[in-house]
């Protein structure tokens, strides 16, 4: 028996675009569709330059599939944990730019998977929470260290202890979001900035994926150390060399006014 794909793939324009396809279930995560995130990541990264992570029906995700947790012993669900950090630490650290399009609840691990993504953007009915707290679990997916740090500790307490939701204009506020969009925009909107990110130069993209984020684990003194030897690889490569040029000789881009 042939078993159904949990997550669509699809390549347009540098940009791999996966959809988490359980719409039936709220696109809950089980192990079937976390193995495929990991699958189609690694494919995206030698087939496109960008990846969109988005969810087909109602929502982005309504997080781990608890049909399974609930049969499982405290030495698989450690090992279970580890396999999601080590899933999401491939995209985090993966060697293209990942973009969340969100819409609907993005719950519990729906929204762990969102905040390993490097920009996040959410349409008027994003939702965010983590409820956990309420069922008597903790969360596993990387929730204390990477929600916590954009949504900050206090506010991923409150949410956990008293099931607190925060709506689409609470997440871009707090920082959790970078992009807001009206109602069934969030995937137009990602593809825009999809299109940005992949003129990106490589070993730029290297950089802000790779340096940047360990740079904020260090010491003010190593991490300027490690940006200024990031600056020497990257600012001395030939296709440095072909934009600086031509921002010299005035045939660059101009730089964009803000946009939301």
């Amino acid at each position: 028996m042939s078993v159904v794909s949990l997550l669509t793939y699809d390549v347009r324009d540098r940009v791999a675009w996966l959809g988490l396809n359980r719409p039936d279930k709220r696109n809950a995560i089980n192990e079937q569709l976390i193995s495929e995130i990991d699958a189609g990541v690694a494919r995206a990264s030698n087939e496109a330059r960008v990846i969109v992570l988005f969810g087909h029906g109602t929502c982005f995700s309504a997080g781990l599939d608890l049909t399974e947790q609930r049969t499982r012993s405290a030495a698989e669900t450690f090992g279970h944990s580890r396999h999601w950090h080590d899933v999401f630490s491939r995209i985090r650290y993966g060697r293209i730019p990942a973009i969340a399009a969100l819409h609907g609840p993005t719950i519990g691990g729906g929204l762990e998977l969102a905040a390993a993504c490097h920009l996040r953007v959410a349409d008027a009915t994003a939702v965010f929470a983590l409820p956990e707290g309420q069922r008597g679990i903790y969360v596993g997916g990387g929730a204390s260290v990477h929600v916590a740090r954009l949504f900050g500790v206090a506010r991923v307490t409150d949410m956990m202890l008293t099931g607190r939701v925060q709506d689409a204009q609470a997440a871009e506020r707090f920082g959790l979001v970078q992009y807001l969009t009206a109602a069934g925009a969030a995937q137009a909107k990602a593809a825009e900035i999809a299109a940005k990110v992949a003129d990106v130069a490589p070993l730029t993209v290297m950089a802000v994926l790779h340096a940047l984020p360990r740079i904020q684990d260090m010491s003010e003194a190593d991490g300027l150390f490690v940006e200024s030897l990031a600056a020497a690889l990257v600012q001395t490569a030939p296709e440095a060399a072909q934009r600086l040029a031509e921002f010299v000789d005035k045939r660059a881009k101009p730089i964009e006014k803000p946009s939301n």
